[in-house]
């Protein structure tokens, strides 16, 4: 099946379980990356435009990620809002120091990116809308991706897309060039790029995924980043049932 085709399987698949959800529409984070891009603009065709509530959420973010996010909405034509989150994050860490702790690097980025899926939750409640997950094929596969932040979604649109491919549907869905290609990041902290942080470059994963032979320091990268974020992929743990013993 040819990309162009697969996308339609795609839009169809979010028409129809919008329907069946019985909900309003859909709410989507939109950051200026490319995943969010292809997935905003594949739900407008879907559902439509006044379905698609886009919400930007900058939380002490650079300032170019807000501006390419206002670029793809203008550019797709999307409904959206801007919701800073930076109040809400600050006065949470606050209330970890006034208990004398303080919060890791990693636990300060997967903060950011809890804070505004709740954001987005709490408008989807309110909205009757459910949330677009964003997670392409390569992050699925590694764990890259925020427990209950990003990783919490009600659909996952392009979870079977690799990042290329994600790059690539981008541009045939209009997205601009440059945003589409613009280097991955997810804006967490300052030079901070999704590459850098799994230690593997996105055309190692692609190829890995598509079971194409890649280096063997990348093989054993991505197999040990699968290893351990199964526990983001699996369901809760629960211990065995509980039999009751009733009284006859």
């Amino acid at each position: 099946m040819k990309l162009e085709q697969y996308l339609l399987v795609v839009e169809d698949f979010l028409k129809d379980y919008l329907e069946q959800s019985h909900q309003d529409g859909y709410v989507l984070g939109l950051s200026g990356g490319v995943d969010s891009s292809l997935v905003a603009a594949l739900a407008k065709s879907a559902v439509g435009r006044e379905k698609l509530m886009c919400i930007m959420m900058p939380i002490d973010s650079n300032p170019s990620d807000l501006e390419d996010a206002i670029k793809v909405a203008e550019a797709l034509n999307l409904r959206y809002i801007v919701m800073d989150g930076s109040k809400s994050f600050h006065a949470t860490v606050d209330e970890f120091a006034r208990q004398g702790i303080t919060l890791d690097k990693m636990s300060l980025s997967n903060l950011k990116v809890r804070i505004r899926m709740t954001m987005l939750y709490a408008y989807g409640q309110t909205h009757r809308c459910l949330v677009l997950g964003t997670d392409n094929m390569d992050e699925r596969y590694t764990g890259y991706f925020t427990k209950y932040g990003d990783g919490a979604a009600d659909i996952l649109p392009i979870v079977y897309l690799t990042k290329g491919e994600v790059v690539e549907a981008a541009k045939i869905k209009g997205v601009p060039a440059a945003l589409a290609e613009r280097t991955p990041t997810a804006g967490l902290f300052e030079g901070q790029t999704d590459e850098t942080e799994m230690g593997v470059l996105y055309k190692d994963l692609d190829d890995f995924l598509l079971g194409k032979e890649i280096d063997p320091k990348a093989k054993e990268r991505i197999e040990y980043l699968h290893r351990i974020s199964e526990h983001k992929r699996a369901p809760i743990p629960m211990p065995t049932e509980y039999i009751r013993d009733y009284e006859k």
